[in-house]
């Protein structure tokens, strides 16, 4: 039972990457999405989350308009497309399942919670 994050990489600033996090071992459309990042010394920030059936999203402030989450469950498999990558972008990014959003954020809250994987936003 896991959530596996992968797509992460190093790329320039103002570059494009998409994230994807996959589910296996457990019902991936009964719950909500989210990802989450925390850059070095920082607190993590929930940056999405997407409903069970993809009909809504949240974003934080921070992305917002960059950054686009898409779920598609007969993959088993979120997605994060980010464009106009910043170097504060630079982050372990996490994916993780609850029933809401407001406890994606904290791994010791939700039932899934997937490794990171690292995007570095650098020239």
């Amino acid at each position: 039972v896991q959530l596996q994050a992968s797509g992460g990489g190093l790329v320039q600033p103002g570059s494009s990457l998409t994230l994807s996090c996959t589910g296996s071992g457990f019902t991936f459309d009964y719950y909500v999405i989210g990802w989450i990042r925390q850059a070095p010394g920082k607190e993590r920030e929930l940056v999405s989350c997407i409903t069970k059936n993809g009909d809504k999203s949240e974003y934080a402030d921070s992305i917002k308009g960059r950054f686009t989450i898409s779920r598609d469950n007969a993959k088993e498999t979120a997605y994060l497309q980010m464009s106009d990558l910043r170097p504060e972008d630079t982050a372990t990014y996490y994916c993780s399942a609850d029933w809401a959003c407001s406890s994606l954020w904290n791994p010791q809250l939700v039932p899934y919670w997937g490794q990171g994987t690292l995007v570095t936003v650098s020239s």
